[in-house]
């Protein structure tokens, strides 16, 4: 889950969110998203889809398996 904690930060750090308003926005904690970010915990699969919802972007993106955000929109 490396891949998914350095995009989690990168999409994170885009839109200009805290850590607070993240979690919030997905219905965690500001630690949980720490530590998602710092490879200390996974995402379980309701927030994996909440988080590639609210960016936009395929669930394989945020897991690293493939390099295109949207592959839909190709």
């Amino acid at each position: 889950m490396e891949c998914f904690g350095r995009c989690l930060l990168k999409l994170r750090k885009e839109k200009g969110l805290t850590q607070q308003q993240l979690g919030d926005i997905v219905g965690v904690g500001k630690v949980t998203i720490s530590r998602y970010e710092r490879h200390g915990r996974e995402a379980d699969y309701e927030t994996l889809v909440k988080l590639a919802q609210y960016f936009d972007v395929s669930i394989d993106y945020m897991l690293g398996r493939i390099n295109i955000p949207m592959p839909w929109a190709e």
